[in-house]
């Protein structure tokens, strides 16, 4: 339809049923103001927050390795197995040095207190006083020192059974059965399934927005659709001074489905939430660049009127101008203007 002619036919106004919109032969809504948040859309990557490389904390010959890549492991069980004869001869050892030593200290303290006595009947001198109480705290320092050489020797003999921190999935195996391991060597690598988090770049433009709502919605062509909201943002305090672009965080729902470390996921963040004139997206009729509305007057009139769209939200659209709220519009603008050129003809 040409330009003229629509804005000529935008004027036309003819009086219907006075007995309400509910009898027109199309569905009909109301323009109304709601709260519609506006997001920025951007790429983000999926990321395992607990991932480590579990490394030796003492040296042997590996026995046993019961795990591989790809394997999934629970938390609490045993991953590798060390040789540890030398460790419970060190263990025994210390618990022979500390029987002797108990044994001498509780000579000493028998010891002290003959003295003390005699010392007290002036029998013996002030110096043999001191050198029993000194023999004394020696015998003391001695079974603290065996205590603590049990103490090391029960955790370097606990640390041949090497255990997975949390339940997760093995990304590499760094040894094989029948290596012999050094302090700080690496053994395994994994990560946990169950918290996951995306990261994503965000421009300067937005940082200042996101920082206000701190609102996420993730989604992912294996959800079928439908996104997830982020539980928490973690915004880096500084920017790429490269890119100018943010770093940001944001976590997801425990245990979600479908969703791997390194999968492209869409980050949709909330910028703005504000009241918004809406109608549904239907009601809207497109003539070449023009769009317009059937409106449904106070006077049950019908008639054509142009406005300006804004962003789309669902299935509801924006309007910017031209209308009104609480004003009535045709939802169905084909049988809208069907109705209208039949009531005019008929005329």
């Amino acid at each position: 339809m040409p330009l003229k002619s629509f804005i000529l036919f935008s004027f036309l106004l003819l009086p219907l049923s006075s007995h309400g919109e509910d009898t027109f032969p199309f569905p009909s809504a109301v323009a109304t103001n709601e709260l519609a948040p506006q997001v920025h859309t951007l790429d983000g990557v999926v990321e395992a927050v607990k991932k480590a490389t579990i490394s030796a904390q003492v040296s042997g010959r590996v026995i046993e390795v019961n795990f591989d890549i790809d394997d999934y492991v629970e938390k609490g069980s045993v991953i590798i197995r060390i040789r540890d004869k030398e460790y419970k001869a060190r263990l025994a050892s210390a618990k022979a040095a500390l029987k002797e030593a108990t044994a001498n200290h509780k000579d000493a303290k028998l010891e002290f207190k003959r003295v003390k006595g005699l010392f007290k009947d002036k029998i013996v001198s002030a110096s043999n006083f001191d050198k029993a109480k000194a023999a004394l705290k020696a015998t003391e320092a001695r079974v603290a020192a065996s205590e603590a050489r049990i103490t090391e020797a029960n955790e370097q003999l606990s640390n041949t059974i090497i255990k997975a921190p949390y339940d997760g999935i093995v990304t590499a195996r760094h040894i094989e059965p029948g290596e012999t391991m050094k302090i700080g060597q690496a053994i395994m690598t994994g990560f946990s399934m169950s918290q996951l988090r995306v990261s994503t770049d965000v421009p300067q433009t937005y940082i200042n927005a996101i920082r206000q709502h701190k609102k996420a919605l993730i989604s992912y062509l294996e959800n079928k659709g439908q996104s997830l909201s982020a539980t928490k943002l973690t915004i880096f305090p500084f920017a790429n001074p490269k890119s100018h672009t943010f770093r940001v965080r944001a976590a997801l729902p425990n245990n979600t489905k479908n969703l791997f470390p390194g999968m492209l996921v869409k980050v949709a963040f909330e910028i703005d939430n504000k009241a918004r004139l809406m109608i549904p997206t239907s009601a809207i009729a497109h003539r070449s660049e023009v769009s317009a509305v059937y409106v449904i007057g106070a006077n049950q009139a019908l008639h054509l009127r142009q406005v300006r769209t804004g962003k789309q939200f669902g299935n509801k659209t924006e309007v910017l101008a031209g209308l009104d709220e609480n004003e009535v519009v045709a939802t169905d603008p084909i049988r809208a203007g069907v109705y209208l050129k039949q009531q005019l003809e008929s005329k």
